[in-house]
């Protein structure tokens, strides 16, 4: 596989930290940070992904309106709650 260097000042005690786990686990600086790296991008891609799913269900009218959810939720103290609602 192809790579490139990719640099970035980083707070001095985000460095020490790296530091710390790599000496910890016994990795290379550069494999912890990215591995560190490949986690928060597969993180940002699924909440990106997630988000267009969500986007779309408010599109197709499949949401629960907050006023509906808050009344259920104030009815949970009562000794007779609403039904969960639904879409």
């Amino acid at each position: 596989m192809e790579t490139r260097v990719l640099t970035a000042r980083i707070p001095l005690p985000l460095a020490e930290k790296v530091d710390d786990l790599a000496e910890r686990i016994d990795r290379p600086k550069a494999w912890v940070v990215k591995q560190a790296l490949a986690a928060w991008v597969a993180q940002e891609d699924e909440r990106y992904r997630l988000t267009l799913e969500a986007l779309a269900e408010v599109d197709q009218g499949l949401f629960i309106d907050h006023s509906e959810v808050q009344m259920w939720a104030e009815s949970l103290d009562t000794e007779t709650p609403l039904p969960i609602p639904h879409a």
